[in-house]
């Protein structure tokens, strides 16, 4: 008999829900938009409306066994209530939710929840990149920056779920002030919001430079739409050695070799496991960040670091919350 665990990713954009056999391998899926302006209890309905339609799906599949449902949300999540703790303001209501007591009390099944960055660092070393390490941090470079730590094999997960806001590690004490209170963090940089952004001040410092309406397309960033190239565009140009593009990931490369030179000080693990939308970029973003943090860190420290890609691939987030099941049931 096949055993099937639920695995459920909440984003602030959208949620994610499968069946998951113990290999990793996805056997249905379905996703939908997370609309989380309509507020938290809205968004709760639609995860277990989501979370139902998968699992009634799931239950008609001839010879398989549900094990349980695992949850990985945004937001701080505290692990032994399954209640958000806190989150920001891409999810507005969200605080305070019981997430994991009410998918229990709707399905009845054994239930695990939490933060969607500590699911995806369980799902690497369950099944991904991580298998080998004990002591890894895990960077989530998408919209924002997510982070998680594992120590011994076990998480770090702080009073009540907040460790692990890596994304809000200074890296530029004279930077911009972040929406967490604190300057230059990481988040304004690595992410694929922060790339944007940094293309957006450089297009507006070459404009004033050149005293014209718009700056030099032949050299400097393009306009691309009425915000400018977004993350996409710049990779795109960087990958293809176009100067203004590249003047921009060399900020962003030193911002990821700053911040994560700062967690090999502190944490010295076997591994960084990086992934998310703006890792995608794949190999040469990687060799980059290997040379920043080569030369940025202890040689006794970083020596024998490894910076890998997360293994798991684009259903890391439902994989990675539904090997909760197997890994604590």
């Amino acid at each position: 008999m096949t055993e099937l665990a639920i695995g459920v990713d909440i984003g602030g954009t959208k949620m994610h829900a499968a069946a998951v056999d113990r290999t990793g391998r996805i056997v249905l899926e379905r996703i939908a938009p997370t609309l989380a302006q309509e507020g938290g209890e809205a968004v709760l309905l639609r995860a277990l409306e989501l979370t139902g339609a998968v699992l009634a799906e799931a239950e008609r599949l001839s010879g398989a066994r549900l094990a349980g449902i695992g949850i990985g949300s945004a937001g701080q999540i505290d692990f032994a209530t399954g209640k958000v703790a806190y989150a920001g303001e891409t999810m507005p209501g969200w605080t305070g939710i019981p997430l994991g007591a009410a998918v229990k009390e709707r399905f009845g099944l054994p239930v695990w929840t939490d933060n969607d960055v500590n699911v995806f660092a369980v799902g690497e070393k369950a099944l991904g990149a991580a298998r080998e390490f004990d002591h890894f941090v895990c960077l989530m470079l998408g919209t924002g920056v997510g982070g998680a730590i594992m120590e011994g094999g076990r998480l770090v997960r702080g009073a009540f779920g907040g460790a692990g806001e890596l994304g809000h590690l200074s890296v530029n004490f004279d930077g911009p002030r972040c929406y967490c209170g604190n300057y230059g963090c990481l988040e304004l940089y690595a992410s694929g919001t922060g790339i944007a952004r940094l293309a957006r001040e450089q297009a507006a410092a070459e404009t004033a430079a050149a005293g014209t309406d718009k700056a030099d397309g032949a050299a400097g960033v393009p306009e691309g739409g009425s915000e400018g190239p977004d993350s996409h565009a710049v990779i795109r140009g960087w990958l293809a050695g176009e100067p203004w593009a590249v003047r921009i990931m060399d900020k962003v490369v030193l911002a990821l070799g700053t911040g994560i030179s700062s967690l090999v000080h502190t944490f010295n693990p076997q591994a960084v496991i990086i992934g998310g939308g703006v890792a995608a970029t794949g190999e040469p973003l990687m060799a980059a960040i290997r040379e920043r943090v080569k030369a940025q860190t202890y040689p006794s420290m970083g020596g024998h670091l490894r910076i890998l890609p997360a293994g798991l691939g684009a259903g890391a987030g439902v994989i990675g919350a539904a090997a909760q099941v197997w890994v604590y049931g």
